[in-house]
């Protein structure tokens, strides 16, 4: 019954005039290229992804175009089977460099591997030996079969009456051997996603697997290669074309060079850029969501693909956005992250959104090509802000947070795989695959870095983590920074991070801090905090020598405070975002916990510290801070100091 419907459709369409033909065209293109989901946004990314420099009305209207040339390419299929031979030949022509190859060919008898792109009305291609005459050598051309059987046979039946001979992917690599053992002709489409099957090289900069196919062919017969294409001039009209190569040393060679042809192709001739099966997501051999934190192929090509193109990395052209948490010291946790992901995904392109207080530090620690300022909660068109990011089409997008709000921000940038953690009884529904956290799993027992990578660990990375330091020498402050005190602090200095944003139970009190200075006549301190710590920040720094105890709290922008925290002997805290971006910084430090738990909370990278907790308090936290006592303090200081 569908032969039958195939068969009766495909004979209304070659009845049809020309301009209807044309129309329906357009029509089903147009339809092809509006219709909002998943094809559409893969369309646009392509082209986005392959062409960031042109225009978006240039994208858009080469995409639509594209759709249009595959919808005349459908009809054509359809249609072929019913169309006669002067017909075809009026409006099919073979290039005169093709004939004068062809009569070459004839004389030295050379087998040939020819490569074929998925650009509009390819399928004139089986019309081949038609329109060449008495002179064609024997050509055959390797195919996907289809899975009903009765359609596949009549498909091979119609494509091969004009003397081309089709030969089953599945079982057809002998009889190609075969043919080319003849001195004929094998033409093998490349430029398709080859799965697991293909070998791992790179189109347009991005990672794709790609057959290996025909460059096999090539090295084992010693044969011409080139690619073979349609140029279209006009409605079902074209020119038969090929461009030869000289022959490279290996079958990988042959698909670099394959792939290089192509996308030379499609950047210079915009024709031709318009005829590509866009559509067709080509780069999606390593997206699979188990394995897309690393890339993982049986047959790995990439650093052959580096030494042919010279490059001494890989592009960094596959886009992973990962929304930072909202906190400083969670935002210093997740960097072991991100630099992990660095080396499992070295294609990866890194977008970080982050609050806007942290771009400057996320910029200078060089994590990521790009880093996004969030807008404020309830700015004016806080939603539309990141349904404009969906036109920068990320591939990936990881989210450090677990709230509704990020989801939502997430699902309005459309990334088509959007990754986070869901806790019992908090379901994510916005996201597209979730690491469904283990009942048996104790938050308390582990921290949060190594949390966040058994998350990462679900979508396939396999690096570890690296809790080596950051080594910065160039700090030179925000915009808005006071620069007052660049020439007056030195690694001297012992600096005291005295309060906590948003949890008041967590800091050390008040008279406990002028105690500590107190104790330590020999030191000069310099106290740091936010301008929320004003008040508390004073009453620590009242009554001491402004030479002895300098007070910057709320003077300094993120970039410029951490700069300062360098140059500090060492930094006594509470357990808040400064602890963490000192030790991330490689800044010695003593934290004074109590409530919170320094297992999940505590330093995390390789420099010197120390957690000071009242007596008999659980390493997991739970006490009351005001359990720390000033000698316990001044004795961690000491042995920090002695050790640094």
């Amino acid at each position: 019954m569908a032969l039958f419907l195939i068969k009766l459709l495909g004979r209304g369409i070659a009845a049809l005039p020309e301009s209807g033909l044309a129309g329906l065209s357009r029509l089903f293109g147009d339809i092809l290229f509006y219709l909002p989901g998943k094809r559409r946004r893969t369309l646009l990314a392509n082209f986005h992804h392959c062409f960031p420099d042109r225009t978006r009305d240039w994208r858009e209207a080469t995409a639509r175009e594209s759709c249009r040339r595959l919808a005349e390419m459908a009809l054509f299929v359809l249609a072929s089977p019913f169309l006669k031979k002067d017909f075809l030949q009026k409006r099919f022509t073979i290039d005169p460099e093709l004939l004068g190859k062809i009569s070459e060919n004839n004389e030295t008898r050379q087998p040939a591997v020819v490569l074929v792109p998925h650009v509009a009305l390819m399928e004139a291609l089986t019309l081949l030996p038609m329109l060449i005459g008495q002179d064609s050598p024997h050509t055959a051309a390797i195919y996907r079969p289809l899975k009903q059987k009765a359609i596949d046979q009549w498909v091979l039946d119609t494509r091969q009456r004009w003397g081309m001979e089709l030969l089953s992917r599945k079982a057809g690599f002998h009889r190609a051997q075969d043919i080319l053992r003849q001195k004929g002709v094998v033409a093998v489409l490349f430029d398709q996603n080859a799965g697991d099957r293909g070998i791992l090289t790179t189109f347009f900069g991005r990672v794709v697997s790609a057959t290996e196919l025909p460059g096999l062919l090539v090295e084992k017969f010693q044969g011409r290669v080139g690619v073979i294409y349609t140029q279209r001039t006009g409605f079902w009209r074209g020119v038969v074309k090929v461009d030869e190569f000289e022959r490279p040393p290996s079958s990988k060679d042959v698909v670099f060079a394959a792939n290089q042809w192509l996308e030379n192709k499609l950047r210079d001739d915009e024709a031709v850029c318009a005829t590509w099966l866009w559509l067709h997501n080509r780069w999606r051999h390593q997206d699979h969501p188990d394995r897309r934190l690393r890339l993982q192929s049986r047959r790995n090509a990439l650093p052959e693909t580096m030494r042919y193109f010279g490059w001494s990395e890989l592009p960094r052209k596959t886009r992973f956005w990962l929304r930072m948490p909202n906190w400083l010291g969670d935002v210093v946790m997740a960097v072991p992250l991100i630099r992990a992901l660095r080396k499992g995904r070295p294609d990866a392109e890194i977008t970080l959104l982050a609050r806007k207080h942290f771009v400057p530090l996320l910029n200078k620690l060089g994590l990521a090509e790009r880093v996004i300022a969030l807008p404020d909660k309830g700015e004016t068109g806080y939603f539309n802000f990141f349904k404009d990011l969906a036109y920068d089409y990320p591939d990936t997008q990881i989210l450090f947070t677990n709230s509704t709000r990020a989801d939502l921000e997430a699902k309005a940038i459309a990334a088509p795989q959007r990754f986070g953690i869901e806790r019992p009884g908090k379901p994510r529904k916005l996201l597209t695959h979730v690491w469904q956290m283990p009942l048996a799993l104790k938050e308390s027992k582990i921290h949060q870095t190594h949390l966040w990578e058994k998350f990462f660990q679900r979508f396939g990375l396999e690096e570890g983590i690296s809790d080596f330091k950051f080594v910065i020498s160039d700090f030179n402050g925000d915009a808005t920074g006071d620069n007052s005190s660049q020439n007056t602090l030195s690694t001297s200095e012992i600096g005291l991070i005295c309060a906590t944003e948003n949890a008041p139970e967590k800091r050390w009190p008040t008279q406990r801090w002028r105690e500590l200075i107190e104790a330590l006549p020999d030191k000069r301190f310099v106290l740091f905090g936010t301008p929320r710590d004003v008040d508390i920040c004073n009453q620590v720094a009242d009554g001491f020598p402004a030479e002895r105890v300098v007070n910057r709290t709320g003077k300094t922008g993120l970039l410029e405070f951490a700069g300062e925290l360098t140059q500090c002997a060492a930094i006594v805290c509470n357990d808040t975002g400064g602890m963490h971006l000192a030790n991330m910084l490689g800044v010695p430090l003593v934290a004074v916990f109590g409530p919170t738990n320094p297992v999940r909370t505590g330093p995390i990278f390789d420099a010197p510290h120390a957690i000071v907790q009242p007596p008999g308090c659980p390493k997991t936290g739970g006490a009351d801070i005001t359990g720390v006592t000033v000698p316990m303090v001044t004795e961690a200081i000491n042995t920090i100091l002695a050790a640094d």
